[in-house]
């Protein structure tokens, strides 16, 4: 019989047949083992549920996840199906019921129908391990993009399995479960039963040998914080004990998700008191431990659970009784931003503590943050300014001048990166040293003409009102040596510019600043002499007059009594 071919094509399909066969007969071997350790598998053997029913059933499944079509994908033919496989005893009809879900769980953009989440009841019961962990896998991913209801699966009484499962010896079993408790805790349904019988399993998963197991339900025990309700049942569950324990873990991931989860629970000063019942301020030592951590996340978690708990005065005099400014100030001269920004907040937090002030200057405090204010974030920026107010309001203005301080500061001036605010706590602080003569000697003497520009620049803008009046006032208190007067000189036309706008403003304290400017700068003739005459001198004039005048009449009054 003719093939249709001609000649040549004959001779090149024989060719290819040729070549297919001496293939077929080298690769034969390699898989014919493979072949028959799998034929032994029971996926591959005929059972009663598996005759032609069931492959019918299967087949039409095996199809519809072929087609990319929500609606066509959850139509009530596929329903039946799905109800058919998941009811069944066998468990490999119900292990293509579970694809069907994790299938849909990762593609559907729509919600489910709530008509589907019965055959989802009945593979969670189902006695086959594998079918009920990847039902449960399906179910997290549904419950993670909102295509179910969280309230449904509550009513539907789908936490029990869920439970049970979390108990169960199999690691990833209890991963998806506890992820799934966690997802399911913040629904509407607030039942405080429900909440405990959730909480009590993952506390003891939490005490698991298994990195994965105890990593995930820490995991979800930092979900039960995000409210304060379940953070009040999470706390009389007796979960505070577990998670300072969890601190010292091995696993980073652990210890990150414990020192969040207390953190969580230490925003809420009620809760204070069982964080405090730990004898021997375990729950300090444990979190200042991970302050000094090699990984960043828990380092920057362990600042910040630090900073929560200060707010309680009693836990900030423990902290400290606990020399905790030695690992901060290493973590200032971290290579990580993050890491520095963490610490120096924290330290910000201290230093609003007079009674700690002692302590941090005679540990050298001052000087780490002299040297930290060059090149630095604007978080670093603005709390180190508040540390240098706040430890010379209370030390006394000497204690910043043994350090960096103002030269550091007067450095952070000319960043051009920073923002008006950062610069404002800059200016602000500078000013605030300027009041003791012999920090306002130094400035004076190390300040540059750069630095004295961006003085005049800054007092001159008038977008940011207390930037423009700090930087001013910096200026009124420079000691006019003969070499401050050669680095005002170039300025003393822009200088006069911005104290004719102060003075129009009729603020009661711009008006004294431009007061005090005014007889500081006549100490050099060139600005008497350039004063002579201009708008501000009459400014001035007009000004005492109305003074004189005010003056007078309040000679007249005489009080009441």
């Amino acid at each position: 019989m003719a093939s249709g071919f001609c000649e040549d094509c004959s001779r090149l399909l024989k060719a290819i047949l040729l070549c297919l066969r001496n293939v077929f007969r080298e690769f034969e071997p390699k898989i014919g083992d493979v072949f028959r350790e799998i034929s032994q598998c029971t996926c591959f053997r005929r059972t009663p549920q598996s005759g032609p029913v069931g492959r019918r059933t299967q087949e039409f499944l095996y199809l519809q996840l072929l087609n990319d079509e929500e609606t066509q994908l959850l139509n009530q033919e596929s329903l039946r199906t799905l109800t058919k496989l998941a009811f069944s005893e066998n468990r490999d009809l119900q292990a293509t019921a579970t694809m069907f879900y994790l299938h849909v769980s990762h593609h559907l953009k729509l919600p489910l129908p709530d008509a589907f989440m019965e055959p989802v009841m009945a593979l969670l019961f189902s006695t086959d391990l594998d079918v009920q962990t990847t039902t449960c896998h399906s179910l997290v991913n549904l419950l993670a993009k909102n295509n179910v209801c969280k309230e449904l699966v509550i009513e539907m009484g789908m936490l029990v399995p869920i439970l049970e499962l979390i108990q169960s010896g199999d690691a990833t079993a209890r991963c998806h479960s506890c992820a799934c408790v966690a997802m399911l805790v913040s629904s509407e349904s607030k039942s405080e039963a429900l909440m405990l019988d959730c909480i009590m399993p993952l506390l003891a998963l939490a005490k698991s040998y298994e990195p994965q197991v105890q990593q995930n339900a820490t995991w979800a025990l930092l979900h039960l914080t995000q409210s304060d309700w379940s953070t009040r049942i999470l706390c009389e569950a007796g979960a505070i004990p577990v998670l300072v324990l969890l601190l010292q873990s091995s696993n980073s991931e652990v210890q990150f998700y414990s020192c969040s989860t207390l953190c969580n629970i230490a925003a809420v000063r009620e809760h204070h008191p069982k964080l405090l019942s730990m004898g021997g301020h375990f729950l300090l030592k444990s979190v200042l431990t991970l302050v000094s951590s090699s990984v960043q996340n828990n380092s920057t978690q362990a600042c910040r659970c630090l900073q929560t708990l200060t707010k309680n005065m009693l836990i900030q005099e423990q902290l400290m009784e606990l020399d905790c400014v030695l690992p901060l100030k290493a973590l200032l001269k971290n290579s990580s931003p993050a890491c520095r920004e963490s610490a120096i907040t924290l330290l910000s937090a201290l230093s609003a503590h007079p009674p700690n002030n002692d302590v941090l200057v005679s540990e050298g405090l001052l000087d780490e943050i002299g040297q930290l204010l060059h090149h630095q974030t604007s978080v670093v920026i603005t709390h180190s300014c508040r540390i240098i107010t706040n430890l010379s309001s209370s030390l006394g203005q000497e204690a910043g001048m043994e350090s960096q301080c103002v030269s550091g500061l007067l450095g952070a001036l000319l960043s051009l990166s920073l923002s008006d605010e950062t610069l404002l706590h800059v200016a602000s602080c500078l000013h605030h040293l300027m009041i003791s003569d012999h920090l306002n000697s130094h400035l004076s003497v190390t300040i540059t003409s750069e630095q004295v520009s961006r003085l005049v620049t800054l007092a001159r803008q008038v977008q940011n009102p207390l930037l423009s009046y700090n930087s001013a006032a910096i200026i009124s208190t420079l000691k006019m040596t003969d070499e401050m007067v050669l680095l005002l000189r170039p300025h003393y036309i822009t200088m006069l510019e911005y104290l004719l706008v102060f003075l129009k403003k009729k603020d009661v304290k711009l008006q004294p600043l431009c007061i005090v400017t005014v007889f500081n700068l006549k100490k050099d003739g060139g600005f008497s002499f350039l004063l002579a005459g201009s708008d501000v001198e009459a400014q001035l004039c007009k000004l005492r007059a109305q003074t004189e005048e005010t003056g007078r009449l309040l000679q007249m009054f005489k009080p009441l009594s």
